[in-house]
């Protein structure tokens, strides 16, 4: 069975485009490494340090955990996850991203808190 010309190209071009998407090289590629976390266990704003803040939380790097850890400093603890927004930087839209993983630490009363 002869086929026509303008098939044959085309079947000759899908050919070539699929062995041109298989990789050119074997080389080993680096393995992305997850986060450490225990399933299940939720980040305390009350406790917790800048480290495991900027590790754990979405949209918060370093400069934010810190923020964060110096608001709790001067102000006192957090008495619900939505005060996290009275952080510099921080909005409604990461506090959404993050509150199914937040949690707020039990209050004890403070002198010094100026709420």
């Amino acid at each position: 069975m002869k086929l026509p010309l303008f098939l044959l190209l085309s079947l000759s071009a899908v050919a070539l485009s699929v062995a041109s998407a298989a990789p050119a090289s074997t080389a080993v590629k680096p393995a992305v490494v997850a986060k450490p976390t225990i399933a299940g266990a939720a980040i305390d704003l009350n406790s917790a340090d800048a480290s495991t803040l900027a590790r754990e939380m979405r949209g918060i790097g370093e400069s934010k955990a810190r923020a964060i850890v110096e608001y709790r400093r001067v102000h006192g603890p957090f008495r619900s996850i939505d005060d996290l927004a009275l952080v510099k930087g921080i909005g409604a839209r990461t506090i959404e991203l993050n509150r199914a993983k937040l949690r707020v630490g039990a209050v004890k009363p403070t002198r010094n808190a100026a709420r």
